[in-house]
């Protein structure tokens, strides 16, 4: 397993402030699983209005951070060297928990399925220990 830090991340995924959610890749087996790190602070733009008074960060975020961490062992394979891997749809879409600032989000993707340009992912968002978020993902890798 490998650990990658946020130069070794930004080398792989083309994602930037403000829709750049990856802080850390804690174990990481190419074309296999990533467990990451996204740290949920009150300075984040979308909390200005998402609420105000009691901020909650979107389930749909928290969705493209599993997105994001599942496309690491995805782009850290050779055969998909310097390209991106876009996200071609979610089935299986649950919430549980809502996340707040000062929550740290652990994402965990397990590919499932792989085939020519194309993976498929099984996506938890845990914080605490706790699943507030779970997808099916379907990546498409190009250019």
């Amino acid at each position: 397993m490998t650990t990658l830090d946020i130069q070794a991340i930004q080398e792989l995924i083309p994602n930037r402030y403000p829709i750049y959610f990856i802080d850390r890749v804690d174990e990481m087996t190419p074309g296999e699983h990533v467990r990451a790190v996204k740290n949920v602070t009150i300075n984040e733009e979308i909390f200005q209005g998402h609420f105000p008074g009691e901020p909650v960060f979107p389930g749909v975020l928290t969705l493209e951070c599993l997105a994001q961490a599942g496309s690491i062992p995805l782009l850290k394979l050779d055969k998909f060297k310097g390209q991106t891997a876009y996200l071609g749809g979610m089935n299986k879409v649950k919430f549980r928990r809502k996340v707040v600032p000062g929550d740290q989000l652990i994402l965990e993707v397990d590919i499932v399925k792989l085939k020519d340009y194309a993976g498929i992912g099984k996506g938890v968002a845990y914080v605490d220990g706790k699943k507030v978020a779970e997808a099916e993902l379907t990546f498409i890798i190009g250019k």
